[in-house]
């Protein structure tokens, strides 16, 4: 918040001896005056070299006075319309002023009003209305230096802003403030809503990731599973080769032992007929042996 020391400010003090002696002029004629004229008359008086002052933000300023000043006088009731065209003026004199305090802040604008009780210019810095009050209302400085704010302010933009000012009402700035407040508010609700739903969010990814994790664990154990049922597979089906093998070689042993008893049987009739043979052989043998035997015997 900027206050400002009127009594020190030289172009405030010529600015209002112009406006006055623009209206003693302006009161020897008919009697009426147009605001057009007053502020050109202003305007011959704190210029110099003749010309007018149109630098340090006044044609801003200057140009909401014309607009208020060629208004119909129907759609404002006559107290209304000069209580803000006293306040217009009042401002207009501090041009210089507002402009000085909006470039010493660096912001977009302030809102500029005369203090309701001692009249001192008051400025408070922002990028709009609405920022301008809310720093004002939330700053240590409207509590311990604390102003007193009239029904209707102006905000007022840099002279390199290419905007007129603004009139707000101070039940305007209350307004938007409390919108604010609540927007804020609800802002916050957002926020903590949706760091309850990241929290959730984090919580079920953890759950995933956990039923990922088990799932991988089910896929393995299937895997082993398989691997172990394809093993007994392949030693059921060595088995059954086995049995199989085994079947042949049990025939193929049938078969060779018919075929050995049959050759026993063989074996034995050969051996049987051989013995019986054999047996004959030996009685003529020794029938021939005991006949050569009877011969030598004769012979002696």
């Amino acid at each position: 918040m900027i206050v400002w020391d009127l009594a020190a400010d030289t172009t405030f003090r010529a600015a209002r001896e112009g406006v006055m002696k623009a209206l003693k002029v302006a009161g020897r004629g008919d009697g009426g005056i147009t605001m057009r004229q007053l502020l050109l008359m202003a305007l011959r008086r704190t210029g110099s070299r003749g010309r007018y002052v149109l630098g340090s933000g006044i044609p801003l300023i200057l140009f909401s006075l014309v607009v208020v000043g060629c208004a119909s006088h129907s759609l404002v009731p006559a107290a209304q319309s000069a209580a803000i065209r006293t306040r217009e003026r009042a401002l207009a004199s501090h041009a210089d002023a507002i402009q000085a305090g909006v470039r010493q802040s660096g912001s977009l604008g302030a809102l500029a009003f005369l203090d309701a009780q001692d009249g001192r210019l008051v400025l408070l810095p922002g990028d709009s209305p609405g920022d301008a009050w809310g720093r004002y209302t939330t700053s240590s400085e409207s509590q311990t230096n604390p102003v007193s704010v009239p029904p209707v302010v102006t905000f007022v933009y840099r002279t390199d802003v290419p905007k007129a000012p603004e009139t707000i009402t101070q039940s305007d700035l209350q307004q938007q403030r409390t919108s604010a407040a609540a927007l804020t508010t609800e802002l916050r609700r957002i926020e903590e809503r949706l760091g309850l739903v990241q929290r959730e969010l984090a919580g079920t990814k953890q759950d995933t990731d956990k039923a990922l994790a088990d799932m991988r664990a089910l896929a393995e154990d299937l895997a082993s599973v398989r691997k172990f049922m394809l093993q007994t597979a392949q030693l059921g089906w060595l088995n059954h080769e086995l049995v199989v093998e085994s079947s042949n070689g049990m025939r193929k042993m049938a078969a060779t032992s018919q075929e050995l008893t049959a050759s026993s049987a063989r074996l034995e009739d050969t051996l049987r007929q051989l013995s019986e043979s054999l047996g004959g052989q030996l009685k003529e043998l020794a029938a021939r042996l005991d006949a050569i035997q009877g011969k030598i015997q004769n012979i002696k």
